[in-house]
C-alpha cells in the first residue's frame, strides 16, 4: 500500500475517533481496529456517490453497526452529501449521523444496529442481485454484476439469526456475496473466550462458503486484497476472516474497554501524534485524501454513465424486458392491478383466507415480476407458491435457477424476515414476501421490527391465525401475536375475513412502498360477507353489516366478522338491531379521515370487540371486549370455538349485557379524544 492509502487510513481513524468525543459517546474501538479493512473495500468498490440509488453499484453492510462513525467518515470522503458539520453532528438529534446505520442517510445502503441483521440483510441483496441478473442479463449486456460486501463482528457470528441466513446462502451459492469478519476477540463481556470458542472457519466452510483468513489484518493489506481478488473468482460466497485489534493505537487497545466509550483526552492527543496529525485540531482531512477518494468517485461514474448507455442499447434490442426495469427503477407498479384481483359474493362458497391469499398470489404472480419470496418450509400449509413458479435455486441443483421468484427459506423465519428485508433494499422495486404460521412470526420479529423502521416492501403472509388451527394447540395458536405486531409503527397487520377482504389487503399491501405488511389469514373456512367488498376494505375498516337505529355495534376482525353477523341476525330476530364492523387493518383505518372513522364507530353506540386473540388494544375503538387472554387449547377447531362460546350465541348473549349496562349512560365514541 502507498503512503497514500497510510494517510486515508489514518484519517478514516481519526474522523470516526473526533465523531465519538464530540458526541461524548459511541463506539472508537471498532473504527480503529477496522479502517483499513474498510478502506480496502470502498477502494474495490464500484459506486458513484453523486447517484447513490445507481441500481448496478457495489452494495456495503455495516452487519456491527455500532462502529458507524467508521461509516461516516468514508461516507464524507468518498463524497457523498455528508459533510463535516454532519460528522460533527454525530449522534445529535435530527442529524445524517444518527447512532447506528440508518437507510436515510445517502450511501447507506440498510438500517443496521441490531446484531446479526445486517449480514442477512447482505445476503438478500446479493439474492436480489443474482435474480436481476438472470432475469435481465443477455449476451453482451451485463445489467447486473454488483457485489455486495459487508462487515460483520463477533456478536454478529454469535447471533442465531446469521446462522440462519449464511447457511442458506451457501446452499444458494451467492458468489457475488463477500464477507468480513472482524476477528477481535472482544466482546462487551471481554474476550471472546468466556462464551465463544467456536470455529468459525469450519463453520461457515460447512455451511459451503469460501473461507479465507488474514491473520495479520492490521498490516498486511496486500492480503485483504489478495483475499478480495480470490473471492470474485470463487462459486460460492467468500467469509474473509481478519484478525484484527480493537482501538488499534489507543492506550486501551485489544480491550474490552475501548469498545463504547470515547477516548480520553490524553489519549486521542497521543494518538493523533502518533499518526502525524496536529493533536489541536479535530476534524481534519488532508487534502491529498480528498482528491485519491473523488478519483474513486470519478471511476464510479464512468461506471454508471457506461452503464446507463448499455441500458439504452439493451432497451432498443429487448424493448419489453428494458420497459419492464425502467418502470421498476422508477418505483412504478403494473397498472391497473385491481383488474386482475378475485372479488366475491356472498353467494360463493366459503373458503379459508389462506386458500384465497394463494389464488390472489396467482393471479399477481405473472403480472407483478417484482413479487418475489417464498415459505419458511411450510409451502403447503402457507399456499404460497403460484402454479407457474420457478424456483430460486443454483442452476446446479437441478431444482430451479436464479431467475425463479420462489425462494426455499427453510425452518428459518428470522433469517427469512430479515433476508427479505436486504431483497427489498436492493432497488428495482423489489416487493419481498415470507410466509410461516402465525405463531412463528414471532420468531422473525427483530426483523419485522427493522422492516417497519427502514420502511422495506415486505409482505409477511402469516396463515393459521387463530386457535382456529385446531389440533396443534397452545403451542401454535397466536395469542398474543397480533396485539405485538399492531404495536410496531409503521406497520400494516391485515387480519381479512372473506376474499373481498383479501384481495383488498394485497391491493393496500402493494401499494404501500414504504409500510411492510403482515397477512393473517386463517386456517379454517370462512363464509364471504354480503357486504364486503374490496373498495370498502381498502379503507382498514367499515360497516359490513349495518341496521336501523342500532343500539350497539361490534367490531371484528377475520374469521369473528361472519360469527358476528350470526350474532346480529339472531339478535335481530329479538329486536335488538346492532352493526358489525369489521376492522381488518388498523393501521389503514387510522390512516382514513377523522369523519369517515366517527361514521364507523359514532358517538351514542356503546362498541364490544370480539377477536378470538388478546384483547390489548382494542379500547382504543371498543368500551368492551370479548377474546381471549390466556392460552389457547388443543382440540379440533370448531370445538375450540364453541368451549370458549366463540360462537353467534355466545356473541350474543354478550352484546345484550352491553347493551343493558350502556342503556341510558351517555357513550362517546372511543375515537373522540382531546389528543
Amino acid at each position: 500500500m502507498s503512503d497514500i492509502d497510510n494517510l486515508a487510513i489514518s484519517t478514516i481513524r481519526l474522523l470516526a475517533v473526533d465523531q465519538v468525543a464530540a458526541a461524548n459517546s459511541g463506539h472508537p474501538g471498532a473504527p480503529l481496529g477496522l479502517a483499513q479493512v474498510a478502506h480496502i473495500i470502498f477502494k474495490n468498490m464500484i459506486q458513484n456517490p453523486a447517484s447513490p440509488d445507481w441500481l448496478n453499484k457495489d452494495r456495503f453492510v455495516l452487519s456491527n453497526g455500532h462502529s458507524v462513525a467508521l461509516l461516516y467518515s468514508l461516507l464524507h470522503l468518498a463524497g457523498y452529501p455528508l459533510s463535516i458539520e454532519d460528522l460533527k453532528q454525530f449522534r445529535h438529534i435530527n442529524s445524517k449521523t444518527p447512532g447506528h446505520p440508518e437507510a436515510e442517510t445517502p450511501g447507506i445502503d440498510v438500517t443496521t444496529g441490531p446484531l446479526g441483521q445486517g449480514i442477512c440483510n447482505a445476503v438478500g441483496l446479493a439474492l436480489a442481485q443474482e435474480h436481476i441478473a438472470a432475469r435481465f442479463n443477455k449476451p453482451g449486456f451485463e445489467i447486473s454484476n454488483n457485489y455486495t460486501y459487508c462487515i460483520l463482528g463477533d456478536g454478529c457470528m454469535m447471533e442465531g439469526v446469521a446462522s440462519e441466513a449464511c447457511s442458506l446462502a451457501g446452499h444458494l451459492k451467492l458468489s457475488k456475496l463477500i464477507a468480513f469478519y472482524d476477528d477481535n476477540h472482544i466482546s462487551i463481556d471481554g474476550d471472546t473466550n468466556v462464551a465463544f470458542t467456536e470455529d468459525v472457519n469450519k463453520r461457515y466452510e460447512a455451511y459451503g462458503w469460501e473461507v479465507l483468513w488474514v491473520k495479520d489484518g492490521m498490516h498486511d493489506y496486500e492480503g485483504i486484497t489478495k483475499a478480495i481478488e480470490q473471492a470474485k473468482k470463487s462459486d460460492k460466497p467468500t467469509l474473509i476472516r481478519v484478525t484484527t485489534i480493537i482501538g488499534y493505537g489507543s492506550k486501551m487497545q485489544g480491550t474490552h474497554s475501548v469498545h463504547g466509550a470515547p477516548l480520553k483526552a490524553d489519549d486521542i492527543v497521543q494518538l493523533k501524534t502518533h499518526l502525524g496529525f496536529d493533536p489541536s485540531k479535530s476534524f481534519v482531512v488532508p487534502e491529498e485524501v480528498y482528491s485519491y477518494y473523488k478519483s474513486f468517485a470519478d471511476s464510479g461514474a464512468a461506471a454508471e454513465a457506461k452503464w446507463s448507455a448499455m441500458l439504452k442499447e439493451y432497451s432498443s434490442q429487448y424493448p419489453e424486458l428494458g420497459a419492464e426495469l425502467k418502470r421498476r427503477i422508477a418505483g412504478e407498479l403494473p397498472a391497473d392491478l385491481e383488474s386482475i384481483l378475485p372479488t366475491f359474493t356472498a353467494a360463493d362458497k366459503a373458503v379459508a383466507t389462506r386458500k384465497l391469499s394463494e389464488g390472489v398470489i396467482s393471479k399477481l404472480y405473472d403480472a407483478v415480476p417484482e413479487l418475489i419470496g417464498g415459505s419458511a418450509d411450510l409451502t403447503g400449509s402457507n399456499l404460497t407458491r403460484a402454479p407457474d413458479a420457478v424456483d430460486f435455486q443454483p442452476p446446479s441443483t437441478g431444482l430451479g435457477d436464479y431467475s425463479g421468484r420462489y425462494i426455499r427459506f427453510g425452518v428459518r423465519e428470522h433469517g427469512m424476515a430479515a433476508i427479505c428485508n436486504g431483497i427489498s433494499a436492493y432497488g428495482a422495486n423489489f416487493i419481498s414476501f415470507g410466509a410461516t404460521f402465525m405463531n412463528f412470526v414471532s420468531y422473525a420479529v427483530g426483523a419485522v421490527r427493522l422492516s417497519a423502521l427502514s420502511g422495506h416492501h415486505v409482505l409477511y403472509v402469516a396463515t393459521h391465525d387463530s386457535i382456529g388451527l385446531g389440533e396443534d394447540g397452545p403451542t401454535h395458536q397466536p395469542i398474543e401475536t397480533l396485539t405485538h405486531l399492531r404495536s410496531i409503527p409503521n406497520l400494516s397487520v391485515w387480519r381479512p375475513a372473506d376474499g373481498n377482504e383479501t384481495s383488498a389487503a394485497y391491493l393496500v399491501a402493494l401499494k404501500n412502498k414504504h409500510t411492510p405488511s403482515v397477512l393473517a389469514f386463517s386456517r379454517q373456512n370462512l363464509p364471504q360477507l354480503a357486504g364486503s367488498s374490496i373498495a370498502k376494505a381498502s379503507k382498514g375498516g367499515y360497516v359490513v353489516h349495518g341496521s336501523e337505529a342500532p343500539v350497539a355495534a361490534v367490531v371484528a376482525t377475520g374469521s369473528e366478522v361472519g360469527i358476528a353477523v350470526e350474532a346480529a341476525e339472531l339478535l335481530a330476530k329479538e329486536g335488538v338491531n346492532i352493526n358489525v364492523i369489521s376492522l381488518p387493518d388498523w393501521f389503514t383505518f387510522d390512516a382514513q379521515p377523522k369523519d369517515y372513522k366517527l361514521s364507523i364507530f359514532p358517538d351514542g353506540l356503546p362498541v364490544m370487540s370480539f377477536e378470538v386473540l388478546s384483547t390489548n388494544g382494542w379500547s382504543k375503538y371498543a368500551h368492551e371486549h370479548f377474546g381471549l387472554d390466556r392460552f389457547g387449547i388443543s382440540g379440533k377447531g370448531p370445538d375450540v370455538y364453541k368451549y370458549f362460546e366463540f360462537t353467534g350465541e355466545g356473541v350474543a348473549k354478550r352484546v345484550k349485557k352491553v347493551v343493558d349496562f350502556y342503556k341510558g349512560t351517555e357513550v362517546k365514541s372511543r375515537l373522540n379524544t382531546a389528543l
